[in-house]
């Protein structure tokens, strides 16, 4: 039975940040890392957007813990080529904005970037992957460079690399089990928006009571019934115009090969239909584009899905 729950990356966006649910994150991070975790405040986030036309963008919060460390947790669900890029400068950014200028080195923070992506990020047959830095011997790879005494009194961890960020990566459209694990059952959530009835994972409990769509406001409502129907739309207009104006330009590129190949030549014809299959396919992927750009989709996206240059994106 569904439970008609509100989308995780919405609600990370209007509800987490009271204090009163910060029980459902602290739940999902403990579950991840592995350890008892207690939000202290949420920091500034610049894509953690609210506008309309920001509706399409990345949700994602940076959380300080009872420890000081720093989690960067963003969900996404458009597609983007330089994802790894970006998880990487947002790392990068944070140590930055979040050390005082001159400060000694050791005060910056342990980062956590945990990355929950709603399409194909890299290649691999785990739907969960963990990433962090180790320093391996160059001619012994066994051997792990570790912190001295002196620094392992003065710095937690036993590792060099433990100093350094680390990152998750949840691909939530490659679960496709049976939830069996505390973590199986909050990417379960993610992935289908519903919470089993025997789900016990830390802070799924909290999440099925405060995340039911009947308990928001009527202007929150209002304002996510909204929002969903445009992300709908905007699937739609992907899916819709990618396919079909393939499937189109290609019968279309066959039919007319195969009219002019009668007529001037097998060969001959096959060239020109390809070019005009080609000249239509361009048509209609600015067409699309165009949809998407008054969506108010990024242009980025819009790139990837066209293959149109960002410059002839912005002007249309």
């Amino acid at each position: 039975m569904k439970n008609n729950l509100i989308r995780f990356d919405w609600a990370m966006k209007r509800l987490l940040r009271d204090k009163s649910n910060y029980v459902v994150l602290e739940g999902f991070l403990s579950t991840l890392l592995g350890e008892d975790l207690h939000i202290v405040r949420f920091l500034e986030s610049e894509a953690n957007q609210t506008e309309v036309n920001d509706k399409f963008n990345r949700a994602d919060m940076l959380v300080e813990d009872e420890q000081g460390r720093l989690l960067i947790i963003e969900v996404q669900n458009n597609h983007e080529l330089d994802y790894f890029h970006r998880m990487l400068y947002g790392v990068s950014k944070t140590i930055s904005e979040y050390i005082n200028l001159g400060d000694d080195y050791d005060k910056v923070k342990k980062i956590y970037s945990i990355n929950i992506v709603y399409f194909e990020l890299g290649q691999g047959k785990d739907y969960v992957y963990h990433g962090k830095t180790i320093f391996r011997g160059l001619h012994d790879p066994n051997d792990v460079l570790q912190l001295s005494i002196r620094q392992r009194e003065r710095f937690i961890g036993k590792d060099a690399g433990d100093i350094f960020p680390e990152y998750y990566v949840l691909r939530v459209n490659d679960f496709d089990k049976i939830a069996k694990t505390p973590l199986d059952e909050w990417i379960e959530f993610f992935k289908t928006g519903n919470i089993d009835s025997s789900a016990t994972a830390k802070g799924l409990p909290e999440a099925r009571e405060r995340l039911r769509v009947d308990s928001l406001s009527d202007q929150d409502r209002r304002a996510y019934i909204h929002d969903m129907e445009a992300l709908r739309y905007q699937r739609s207009v992907i899916k819709t115009g990618w396919y079909e104006g393939r499937a189109e330009g290609l019968k279309e590129g066959r039919a007319e090969g195969r009219a002019e190949g009668l007529a001037e030549g097998e060969a001959k014809g096959r060239a020109e239909a390809k070019a005009e299959s080609e000249k239509e396919m361009a048509l209609r992927m600015r067409e699309m584009a165009k949809k998407m750009k008054e969506a108010g989709m990024p242009v980025e996206t819009i790139a990837h899905f066209t293959q149109l240059a960002l410059e002839e994106i912005e002007e249309l």
